[in-house]
């Protein structure tokens, strides 16, 4: 009896099911969407374009390597939400998320290549990295699909690795960078600047009493770069962006013994309790720091706060990831 698979498919557009009539795919975690998954997407497009055939990416949630180790838990570069957004703003037609099982991740490779890959996805094309792993261990190879599509006339393009510095791209080399503050190499690596999102709270009042009010995030599912102070941009509900100096860390100097994420909107006046804040994380400015007391801070303040507006302009002018209209539905197969 043929195995059932569910999720979760995310598009520009309603009605959008399982592709039985065929489909160009891409199968990853797509952790953070960096140069390497967009190349692998423009691949894909390319060749299902003189086919007449939607591209689609297959991702998956939880992460399996939640299941696999969970003692390991890591926070990633993206939610899945997130992932789907910047998957599809690169020109897929759809993001199919499969709920991650263990029965799933007990799939042989060519089990999950007939079961997943051909049955349910009636693939007619399929672009992956060199270094493609799938099925139960990770056993499969790039070199198991290859055969396995030969066989059943299935085109199969292998993406090179992109190279940065002599260094392939790869989601493990971006966190690395971000959790050692560097920002600015990691957004090279990335299609888009890195964003941390969460929900405004209230806090301590104390940056407003100093004047420069910030926005407190509260909950952040996804990695939060090293402390220190940021330039970056910051995204209000309404979609309008403002430069943003952005604190990560303990408020040394008030004894704080939490570590919080706070935000000063430069020429913003308004009430933001509530709201979801997307923040984009450009540069770092400086380590965090306990000051003698509040006109030593206050002076730090200012300097800051004019470092960053002579850079906000240009963060403002980068490219950042299209607004997409997310539709979203179930899918089983």
């Amino acid at each position: 009896m043929p195995r059932t698979f569910s999720g979760t498919v995310f598009s520009n557009h309603e009605g959008v099911a399982l592709p039985e009539n065929g489909c160009g795919i891409t199968v990853g975690n797509f952790d953070g969407v960096h140069l390497g998954h967009r190349e692998i997407v423009a691949r894909l497009i390319s060749s299902v374009r003189p086919l007449g055939l939607p591209s689609v990416a297959l991702t998956f949630d939880p992460h399996p390597a939640e299941l696999l180790h969970p003692s390991l838990a890591r926070h990633f570069l993206t939610t899945t939400q997130r992932r789907a957004e910047l998957l599809l703003s690169l020109g897929l037609d759809a993001v199919f998320v499969l709920t991650t099982t263990p029965e799933l991740l007990n799939l042989s490779a060519e089990e999950f290549y007939s079961e997943v890959l051909c049955r349910c996805f009636h693939s007619a094309a399929i672009a992956e990295g060199e270094d493609f792993h799938f099925g139960r261990n990770r056993h499969g190879t790039l070199s198991d699909l290859k055969r396995w599509a030969d066989r059943d006339s299935i085109e199969l393009t292998a993406v090179s690795p992109v190279r940065i510095s002599g260094t392939a791209v790869s989601s493990s080399r971006i966190r690395g960078l971000l959790e050692k503050g560097n920002v600015t190499d990691a957004n090279e690596l990335l299609v888009f600047p890195y964003r941390v999102e969460g929900q405004v709270e209230q806090g301590q009042r104390r940056g407003k009493e100093l004047g420069f009010p910030t926005a407190n995030l509260g909950s952040v599912y996804t990695l939060v770069p090293q402390d220190g102070v940021y330039a970056g941009v910051a995204t209000i509900a309404s979609g309008a962006r403002y430069g943003a100096a952005i604190h990560v860390g303990k408020n040394l100097t008030f004894g704080a013994a939490n570590k919080t994420i706070e935000v000063h909107l430069l020429g913003f006046s308004g009430d933001l309790y509530g709201q979801v804040l997307q923040v984009e994380f450009f540069q770092r400015i400086r380590a965090t720091e306990k000051f003698e007391g509040v006109d030593a801070l206050t002076k730090q303040l200012h300097a800051d706060v004019a470092q960053i507006e002579s850079l906000s302009q240009l963060n403002l002018e980068k490219p950042q990831a299209q607004r997409v209209s997310l539709s979203s539905a179930s899918f089983s197969g």
